[in-house]
């Protein structure tokens, strides 16, 4: 094809857009395949997690919650509803957890051979002040998790495989959705972006960016999501998530609400791994 011949091509197809002066949009919906192949299961258990952070969120009620009910509306798969799972428990009992996350009961101090009568009266009539320290675990006082490093000796609980084999069986052999939730608070500063308004000496209204330094204060949304096989009780898929927000320092934003933006985000993505799901766009038709 000669020059000539591509410049005419190029000033037709100029012309005959020029020419279209109707257009239409056309609503479209591209669908996107599942991570994960559950066409063998019927039912899943959203089982519960393990959950750490700030204590003004629930982090494994509400996510166990939350999750539940979206897979009721957006899943072929039968949601079953069950008590949550007391995984902190379980993974503390459960051999293989440190010693540091169980419970050790207070020992009293052997008096060393030397040591008369009188010594030991005296020490116990003598109250030493003591300061407040870390506590062992105990089952109606688990261990405070608040950094997601505090989460390693529990993670173990995901891989034992006949407790989510026992789980499977009792529930009749679900896809069986669990993990861990990190909701921390989290501070920032730094400069800032944002856009003002301003008037001219006619009265005409501008935005503007403007650069600012400013304190903000928000938190941070970790969850991991374990598919377990309740089939074999193994591990199927994972994967992690991380979401951020931002507030102005002055700004009060409840917690939960927070959490619940934070979700809101990481939804769409947990959905894709077990169904499939539609991305919804337009295309524009010239007439």
């Amino acid at each position: 094809m000669t020059k000539a011949t591509r410049l005419l091509s190029s000033v037709a197809a100029i012309l005959l857009i020029a020419g279209c002066t109707n257009y239409y949009e056309i609503p479209i919906e591209t669908p996107i395949k599942p991570k994960l192949d559950v066409s063998a299961f019927q039912r899943v258990l959203v089982a519960g997690f393990i959950a750490g952070g700030t204590d003004d969120v629930d982090g494994n009620l509400e996510t166990t919650r939350l999750l539940r009910s979206q897979l009721r509306t957006k899943s072929d798969l039968r949601v079953i509803d069950s008590d949550v799972l007391p995984l902190m428990e379980v993974a503390t009992e459960a051999p293989g957890t440190p010693t540091e996350a169980k419970a050790e009961p207070a020992r009293p101090a052997a008096a060393s051979d030397g040591e008369g009568k009188e010594g030991k009266e005296g020490r116990e009539g003598k109250v030493e002040p003591k300061g407040e320290g870390p506590q062992a675990a105990t089952p109606d006082k688990p261990t405070a998790i608040k950094d997601p490093k505090d989460l390693e000796p529990f993670e173990h609980i995901f891989a034992d495989v006949e407790y989510w084999k026992k789980i499977g069986e009792e529930y009749q052999n679900p896809l069986i959705v669990t993990g861990t939730v990190m909701f921390t608070p989290h501070q920032r500063s730094g400069i800032v972006q944002r856009e003002e308004e301003v008037y001219d000496s006619f009265g005409r209204r501008r935005v503007v960016p403007v650069r600012t330094y400013m304190e903000r204060k928000g938190y941070i949304l970790q969850p991991k999501f374990i598919f377990i096989d309740g089939r074999t009780g193994t591990v199927m898929h994972s994967e992690n998530f991380r979401e951020e927000v931002l507030y102005n320092a002055n700004q009060s934003t409840p917690a939960l609400s927070s959490y619940f933006e934070l979700m809101d985000r990481l939804i769409p993505s947990f959905l894709s791994t077990l169904s499939s799901q539609k991305i919804k766009g337009t295309r524009v038709l010239l007439q």
